[in-house]
């Protein structure tokens, strides 16, 4: 198999809390428009944690037939809605062979929401009340297997499931599908629909959510006053599709896909290695795969979850991959400031936001930065996105288990 094919992007679609197509999430990210709010989904009474950052007005019956719907969780109903709009936009249908026509599509947690319908009939009604489709709903690589039958693809058709860094490393997978030769296209990203009582039960009960009631002093990456993280919701999708089969067929390239960075901390369930050595070393891969040097602009996309502990060690891994100097320079920020950590769906929604920092010259900023923590001493573009022509840009996904991901993008 070929090892040096080029992997570029010509298709991206988002279902996201600022928007529910690619351009209008864009431009709300651009805009620094804040997608938190009081959860709508369920009643939040009795929770520490009353706000999310939900999508709003989506219907799925504008992607699926009405019985699909009644038959798939809200997660996967979000993968299906962007891998279409990427696919659409692509125009990649009809111009590869189905068996090198891929998936690989992330989800930290899958069908949470059908799990948590379904145990309750069980408790209160008995077996017999369980959906037939409970199963097929709930498992965490449905949403792969649909859009792979929806769009005919007959190649490799799997599920990222690594905590926050599943859109990243399902996205960095899928380069290296294409780049070793087992795929000519694929359609990548992540989803995730965990809005739902016992999520936020639990991350509240392990004290990861913020508590705060006000959506612009509640997801605060890189402030002195940061005291967890806002879940959020939503699906990006993109088609990756081999440089030159792209070119031949004149698509519209968004950027290329030039390194990933995968490893492990091995150290703890939930806890960020106190060194920084896992996530530091996931960008330094990524930097030299996409030969990364000390001229190159950099904007960094942070994983900037808002909680006490990973903004101060993510902080630390870019200086120890970058060096002090450069780390220094380079242009930093959290678009979960505005979307929520959407979990499995990070990683992509952040990848979406670098292939346009690149393509327009914008940096998106990290909204309500008030009171800038010394420990996070980087340049975190605070509340106003800032023109800047940049040359490569990285995306940061670090997930509990220890799972660091750094995706590297270029202009062709």
């Amino acid at each position: 198999m070929s090892e040096n094919r080029r992997v570029v992007v010509t298709g991206i679609g988002a279902v996201t809390p600022v928007g529910n197509n690619v351009q209008d999430t864009w431009e709300s990210l651009k805009a620094g428009r804040n997608g938190i709010g009081p959860i709508t989904l369920f009643d939040t009474e009795k929770f520490k944690a009353k706000l999310g950052a939900e999508v709003k007005d989506f219907d799925p019956r504008e992607y699926l037939e009405v019985n699909d719907v009644l038959r798939t969780d809200r997660y996967a109903q979000f993968a299906v809605a962007a891998a279409q709009q990427a696919v659409d936009e692509s125009g990649i249908e009809g111009t590869v062979e189905p068996e090198r026509f891929s998936v690989w599509f992330g989800t930290g947690i899958g069908g949470i929401r059908t799990f948590e319908t379904e145990h309750t009939k069980l408790m209160e009604r008995g077996p017999r009340r369980v959906s037939s489709l409970f199963v097929p709903m709930m498992i965490a690589n449905m949403a792969a297997g649909m859009i792979a039958i929806r769009h005919d693809c007959r190649g490799t058709a799997m599920p990222a499931v690594t905590a926050c860094a599943s859109g990243s490393n399902a996205i960095g997978e899928a380069m290296r599908l294409i780049r070793h030769g087992y795929a000519d296209a694929v359609i990548s990203g992540g989803a995730e629909a965990a809005i739902s009582p016992s999520a936020v039960a639990g991350f509240v009960n392990m004290q990861a959510l913020s508590t705060s009631e006000d959506p612009d002093a509640a997801s605060l990456p890189f402030d002195k006053r940061r005291g967890g993280f806002v879940i959020g919701e939503g699906a990006v999708a993109f088609v990756l599709e081999e440089y030159e089969h792209a070119k031949a067929r004149g698509a519209k390239i968004y950027g290329e896909v030039c390194g990933y960075g995968s490893t492990c901390d091995a150290y703890h369930i939930t806890a960020p290695h106190p060194e920084a050595r896992g996530g530091a070393q996931a960008m330094v891969e990524a930097m030299a795969e996409a030969g990364y040097s000390e001229k190159d602009r950099v904007y960094i996309n942070a994983h900037g979850t808002g909680t006490p502990m990973n903004d101060v060690l993510e902080t630390m891994a870019i200086k120890r991959a970058m060096g002090e100097e450069a780390a220094k320079k380079a242009y930093v920020s959290s678009t979960k400031s505005m979307t929520g950590h959407m979990l499995g769906a990070a990683g992509a929604i952040e990848a979406m936001a670098c292939l346009f920092a690149l393509n327009e010259g914008v940096i998106p900023p990290t909204i309500n930065l008030k009171e800038q923590d010394e420990a996070c001493d980087l340049n975190c573009v605070p509340n106003t996105a800032i023109k800047a022509d940049i040359d490569l840009a990285l995306s940061n996904s670090l997930g509990f288990g220890g799972h660091n991901a750094c995706l590297a993008f270029r202009r062709v």
